[in-house]
């Protein structure tokens, strides 16, 4: 449900319309604007939050850039959340590239130049020894979901400092659009400890600390110092760890991940939604999931994130983990991960399989003949014609997720992709690229966005209060999702199932989450009769 106004003793006139929790703006009745002093202070005709929604609307479709219409959309949230809510949710497919990508990144990149108004916690590394104190300064007394960044590796655009929190902000509002999860109950934390990107630090607008990136002991006692203060006043919060660089990354989620409940999305949410993706591909292609070879471009966070859980799944269908790890190979920026290398990261270790040395791409696909071509590189046409027309030379339907963010870093278009197949390609990527027709057929792409995957987990850790977060809940979240893709969807081209049906997927999946919770005696909460009643009772509906 909505949020209810407050009583006459707490807010009236100004301090209530300036509280975007309980602002109404022109829907207060005038019974309302009796009781808590607001007559006079709004114009005198009463309107719809339908009515509100179309001004709205009109609004965001006279900007004439996509900045410009995140802008607007992030003053609205400031003013009156229950209304941008509204917006997003009957116009989910419109916003969604606006209030997160491909348009985040680039309010990302100007955050300094844009910034209005400061919409959530900023620890920075001189703020050592008072971090508890800086989270008893946010006025809400039951937060449930923090996500947090320290801003070095955000989407494909690399390190924009304290520009990133940009990042939890989007996230956050995810949360609630595609969730439910009440705003009040949500907490955007920018982690600043410098920044190594040398534009930001010669900006003299730049918000965050004008020096080099903190690392070593220093960082980690700032992060132990973050998490404790958190489990202190949040105890039943869980906290999210988002674009955060693969040198911490990595080591933050090994730290956490068995005694905090905490998950990395960048590497647990992406190889979910990854992984859905190629459920859905496997009812075109007929084959099953142990047939599949998999090559990355890119060894990273979300692609090592991706091939442990394949990994994973082929496992639960009978495979070694021995045998799974060798269906999935990795590029990365010196070409293929393999034993005989002595430059590679702990993280890629496991993939790092005996064969001999490639540099290139095309020939990495010619001689590992791979089902599925998934990019995690954050470089842009990288599958390039060569590459994609040996994808489909040897497949029927060849499998090729271009997943980096934003659209600008995509490995290639969905256009690209249909037209070097003839159509035959299982295509999604990482930001929406338009509808394509080809030889009178028309494709609606996939999206693979985290949005379908870390709401609905989010939702279901949430309501069974769940003490951490397990692989095994985003191996379900994945399977889950997979489920609600239709053969409709499928037959135009859609691994994953319209956006508009977004908070029913999530319902779905936070069911699904929480059934693991209950069953491996993980759940602070006692188990309802009916779960799905449960959590829906629980969901945030954007109305008056």
């Amino acid at each position: 449900m909505g949020h209810q106004l407050p009583t006459a003793q707490r807010e009236r006139g100004v301090e209530l319309l300036r509280d975007p929790a309980t602002n109404k703006g022109t829907a207060f009745t005038r019974e309302e604007r009796d009781q808590f002093g607001l007559r006079g202070l709004l114009p005198p005709r009463v309107f719809t939050i339908e009515e509100q929604r179309e001004r709205a609307l009109g609004n965001v479709r006279r900007k004439t850039s996509s900045l410009e219409k995140y802008i607007f959309l992030i003053s609205l949230q400031e003013r009156n959340q229950t209304l941008f809510y509204n917006l997003v949710l009957d116009n989910i497919r419109e916003m969604m590239p606006l209030i997160y990508t491909p348009t985040v990144g680039q309010a990302c990149l100007e955050y300094a130049h844009i910034f209005r108004y400061p919409q959530g916690l900023y620890v920075s590394i001189e703020d050592r020894g008072h971090v508890a104190e800086i989270v008893n300064n946010w006025q809400e007394d039951d937060v449930r979901v923090v996500v947090v960044t320290d801003g070095e590796r955000i989407l494909g655009l690399g390190d924009l400092g304290a520009g990133g929190m940009g990042i939890p902000v989007g996230k956050l509002s995810l949360y609630t659009a595609c969730a439910g999860i009440d705003p009040c109950q949500c907490l955007p934390v920018m982690i600043d400890v410098g920044t190594n990107n040398p534009d930001l630090l010669e900006d003299p607008l730049y918000i965050g600390t004008p020096r080099q990136r903190a690392r070593g002991e220093a960082y980690d006692a700032l992060i132990d110092e973050f998490v404790s203060a958190i489990q202190s006043r949040y105890p039943n919060a869980l906290i999210q760890f988002e674009d955060f660089g693969n040198q911490n990354a990595f080591r933050l989620l090994a730290r956490y991940r068995d005694t905090v409940c905490s998950f990395n999305d960048d590497i647990q949410g992406t190889a979910a939604v990854t992984l859905a993706g190629l459920y859905s591909s496997l009812r075109v292609t007929g084959k099953s999931l142990t047939d599949q070879t998999v090559l990355f471009l890119g060894a990273g966070e979300a692609g090592i994130g991706i091939g442990d859980l394949i990994v994973a799944a082929m496992q639960a269908e009978g495979m070694t983990e021995a045998e799974a790890r060798r269906r999935c190979w990795f590029m990365d920026s010196k070409g293929l991960v393999v034993a005989g290398r002595t430059d590679l990261a702990v993280h890629k270790l496991p993939y790092a399989h005996e064969h001999p040395f490639i540099e290139d791409l095309l020939q990495a696909v010619e001689t590992l003949r791979p089902t599925a071509l998934i990019g995690v590189s954050g470089m842009p046409q990288t599958f390039t014609q060569p590459v994609v027309e040996a994808m489909a030379r040897l497949n029927e339907r060849p499998v090729i997720f271009a997943l980096s963010n934003p659209t600008s870093k995509s490995e290639c278009t969905a256009e690209q992709a249909y037209t070097w197949t003839n159509g035959r390609a299982i295509y999604a990527s990482g930001s929406p690229f338009d509808p394509v027709t080809l030889a009178g057929r028309t494709f609606d792409p996939g999206q693979a966005n985290n949005s379908y995957i870390f709401p609905g987990v989010g939702l279901g850790v949430v309501a069974s209060q769940a003490r951490i977060v397990t692989d095994e809940m985003f191996f379900v979240a994945a399977k889950t999702l997979a489920q609600q893709v239709t053969e409709a969807d499928l037959a135009t081209g859609g691994t994953y199932p319209p956006l508009e049906k977004i908070r029913e997927v999530s319902l779905a999946i936070a069911r699904a989450v929480a059934e693991v919770a209950f069953e491996r005696g993980l759940a602070g909460a006692a188990r309802p009769q009916n779960l799905s009643a449960f959590i829906q009772a629980q969901m945030y509906v954007p109305e008056y």
